[in-house]
């Protein structure tokens, strides 16, 4: 037996997709959302949903997982980086006190993460609350203008930086996932 998965898809009409084009949830029939405020939020809904895709069906060993030494990346750091992320860009918007890390030191995101069921569902539900809270920090602030907190980001900048911190880090996972099963990205 090698130490390489089979390569492994659902889908069956386009065997290199991670989903048949059906079952994508990503996908939506009809328009696209009007304006740049429900484009942006839309990309980043996706690339949220992307993550937690890459995720299913694995257990907390398989989560935990990781990459190539000496890195630390797994797919269970990544979801727990995203919440420490998405709480540090409050703090970017705010003038007061910044909020405190979410799992200590520098990296202990990705440097602590253990196999176990307890650690997965903390780190996801962490992610959750995390990004409901920045969601709700920023509804306030539909002007994409508007510049926030000590250091004025406009609104529009952190959401660009959003997106681009969830799509890095999905390229991430596409590649951890096909190392645990051998699924694919799309």
């Amino acid at each position: 037996m090698s130490d390489q998965p089979d390569r492994w898809t659902r889908a069956t009409v386009y065997p290199d997709m991670w989903l048949d084009p059906d079952d994508d949830p990503r996908n939506s029939e009809g328009v696209s959302p009007d304006g740049e405020l429900a484009t942006l939020q839309d990309f980043l809904t996706n690339y949220r949903l992307t993550l937690r895709m890459k995720c299913e069906g694995l257990d907390a060993e398989q989560l935990a997982r990781r990459s190539v030494p000496p890195s630390t990346m797994s797919l269970l750091g990544l979801v727990r980086h995203l919440a420490e992320v998405e709480r540090d860009w409050r703090n970017w918007i705010t003038d007061g006190d910044p909020l405190p890390k979410l799992y200590g030191k520098r990296d202990a995101d990705f440097d602590d993460v253990v196999a176990e069921q307890a650690a997965v569902d903390a780190a996801f539900a962490d992610l959750a609350r995390e990004q409901a809270a920045t969601d709700a920090a920023l509804a306030g602030h539909p002007d994409l203008g508007v510049r926030l907190g000590k250091d004025g980001v406009a609104v529009r900048e952190l959401l660009v930086h959003r997106i681009d911190e969830y799509a890095r880090h999905c390229g991430h996972a596409d590649l951890l996932r096909e190392c645990i099963d051998g699924r694919v990205g799309q």
